[in-house]
């Protein structure tokens, strides 16, 4: 007689002993699974659960050794399509293993054979255990595919670039169709540098009335405005301001930049780009566009942000403080998306320069709710937000190394340099004075050694 033949082999006239074997199966079930199937039922189907198990069992470890050691690796890892895409497969395939098994071990137990007063309880164990486990399987495959469809969504599939002179140059354009307004233009303008080993940044804020604006050597507007976008008052539309030029190349000269939509762009992204290179004197490797117009549900889905207020803020109106629906008052307030968003919008009763300034105190205050367990816990709300409200062509491929400098950057001081009155006079910009800023604050001269 072997150990297990009061398993495989029991009494069936005992209802005690069946009763046993039965919770003994369901949790065996549960710690093991198909460890029920080798011991009392089909052992080809119980070996097959059991290593797919120990497999499950070795990576799940595997990965969180890693996160311990290196937790960069594991994102760079899970942000991968073709990871996503075998984890969201693997993940159902075992929901449906569990599931095939939990039934299977019902089977087994034979629950007509076990006390009365058991049967309830042992069904109810498994069935809840069942749902609990396969459900988790379940939900984890979505989640896989949810994170697949918005990486995928938002971030570019095309090679990676290496920094110059050390740094990585990155436009940040916070774009804003508002009401009253035909289609959306970037109010939000700025060029953060990154020293690509250290993580130490450096955000140029850009107004949007510099007036001109050079472009860059070798852009398609440089051959239109020789002397800068706005020079003369020489422009398409009906304001030549700096923010004008995605507007106008969008409605009347996307030509330009026929290969923009390929690379995860757009003709007026393209256009801004060659703008601020012109005006920082910068090659921009990258942009990262914010829609403004459903910012507020990335706020929401953070759970909100906690900002320190300045001034009283009007919340809507126009721009003659007409219509105004409420306020936001002086202090410390946590805020939800709609007046997160109108934070950041609000021009009456403040400059543009003001509202700059508040936009970069939000854009910090959204980076500190990205923290691991508030992705972790509401990552399908944001996904689905961020799919709709950033699109950058920042490569897939990078997003590893990326988290990974910006948890260096997130641990230093970050600098800023607002290029706005008294510094610069955006209407008659020295752009030769701004070039030589620019360089100064990415490459702050040496302390002499003493």
């Amino acid at each position: 007689m072997t150990i297990a033949s009061p398993i495989r082999h029991p009494n069936t006239g005992s209802r005690d002993v069946m009763t046993r074997r039965g919770w003994w199966l369901v949790v065996l079930n549960l710690l093991m699974p198909g460890s029920a199937q080798v011991l009392a039922g089909n052992r080809k189907l119980g070996r097959f659960g059991l290593i797919t198990t120990f497999v499950l069992w070795i990576l799940a470890l595997a990965v969180l050794v890693t996160a311990i050691v290196k937790p960069m690796l594991v994102v760079e890892i899970f942000t991968q399509t073709l990871v996503l895409w075998l984890v969201q497969i693997a993940l159902l395939l075992y929901a449906v293993l569990w599931v095939v098994l939990t039934l299977d071990t019902l089977r087994l137990v034979r629950l007509v054979k076990a006390r009365p007063s058991a049967r309830a309880g042992i069904a109810a164990f498994a069935v809840v255990l069942l749902v609990a486990v396969s459900g988790t399987a379940a939900y984890g495959a979505v989640v896989a595919g949810s994170a697949r469809g918005a990486l995928s969504g938002i971030f570019s599939a095309a090679a990676p670039q290496a920094p110059i002179d050390g740094r990585y140059n990155i436009m940040l354009l916070g774009g804003d169709a508002g009401p009253g307004r035909d289609g959306m233009r970037p109010d939000s303008m700025s060029v953060l540098s990154i020293d690509a080993n250290t993580g130490e940044a450096v955000s140029i804020g850009v107004p949007r009335d510099l007036d001109p604006v050079p472009f860059s050597d070798g852009s398609p507007m440089k051959k239109i405005y020789p002397n800068g976008y706005g020079y003369n008052d020489t422009c398409d539309v009906d304001v030549c301001q700096l923010n004008s030029i995605y507007t106008e190349v969008e409605l009347y000269k996307p030509k330009l930049y026929p290969d923009a939509t390929k690379e995860n762009s757009q003709p007026g992204i393209e256009a801004m780009r060659d703008a601020l290179e012109g005006v920082t004197g910068l090659k921009i490797q990258y942009y990262v566009l914010i829609d403004m117009e459903g910012f507020s549900q990335l706020v929401d889905a953070l759970g909100g942000v906690t900002i320190d207020v300045k001034e009283k803020l009007p919340i809507g109106g126009d721009a003659q403080g007409n219509g105004v629906t409420g306020w936001i008052y002086p202090g410390v307030q946590h805020m939800n998306g709609y007046t997160a968003q109108w934070y950041a919008r609000s021009r009456e009763s403040t400059s543009d320069y003001d509202r700059m300034a508040r936009q970069r105190v939000l854009e910090d205050a959204i980076l500190k709710q990205f923290t691991p367990l508030t992705v972790a816990t509401k990552f399908q709300d944001i996904a689905k937000a961020g799919s709709q409200v950033v699109k950058t062509d920042i490569p897939q491929s990078m997003i590893g190394y990326f988290a990974d400098l910006g948890m260096k950057t997130r641990s230093l001081q970050q600098h800023n340099l607002e290029l706005v009155p008294p510094t610069v006079d955006p209407s008659d910009p020295n752009y030769t004075q701004i070039h030589s800023l620019v360089q100064k604050s990415i490459a702050p001269p040496a302390t002499p050694k003493k």
